[in-house]
């Protein structure tokens, strides 16, 4: 099988698609598509978002320095779409997406009720790197819809039916292949 060589671009997919949450100064708020967020840090628990100075909710969330994280599913695809191409200048996509919002424990940025995962965040630094500059957060809180723990009280996002990005399109995600650690599990013996 051969490989062409293409010139440098971002190449990492399928990635996190995300709906953010913020609240300005002046009260407005809004909802936006966000593909590029990750991870940063387990402890103290950090998270990223690179989001464009030319987004509506970029003021926002550098003014007030909070904004939510809203994980994504099968469900709220349309309105994942809607909110990455539609700007929140011209409309309100929590009203025109069917989007709830509710009281974040923390900070004044709404969570999205539809949402099986919120994750408010302060914003730590904001690293200015080009065309979309990066905001590195603390995670302050975790909020997880209860219908989808299970019978261990564990948290199974695969019951939500999360959604990923990937050059332009949308995937829903398959099943389990395998658990953190499986490739070195020693094998129960059997009894």
């Amino acid at each position: 099988m051969a490989k062409q060589s293409w010139k440098p671009g971002n190449m990492l997919y399928p990635l996190p698609v995300v709906l953010i949450t913020a609240r300005g100064l002046d009260g407005s708020e809004n909802v936006f598509t966000v593909a590029w967020a990750g991870t940063v840090c387990t402890n103290p628990p950090m998270v990223s978002i690179s989001v464009r100075p030319s987004r509506y909710s970029y003021s926002m969330i550098k003014e007030s320095g909070e904004f939510v994280i809203n994980l994504t599913t099968k469900d709220l695809v349309f309105a994942t779409d809607f909110c990455g191409v539609v700007s929140g200048r011209d409309q309100d996509k929590f009203e025109t997406c069917h989007l709830t919002k509710e009281k974040a424990d923390l900070i004044k940025a709404p969570l999205i009720k539809e949402s099986p995962v919120n994750i408010e965040c302060r914003v730590r630094e904001v690293k200015e790197l080009g065309s979309h500059h990066m905001f590195v957060a603390d995670v302050l809180a975790v909020h997880a819809e209860e219908a989808y723990l299970d019978e261990h009280k564990k948290f199974d996002l695969s019951l939500a039916k999360p959604i990923v990005y990937s050059h332009g399109e949308y995937y829903d995600l398959g099943k389990k292949l395998g658990s953190f650690g499986y490739s070195v599990r020693k094998k129960k013996k059997k009894k």
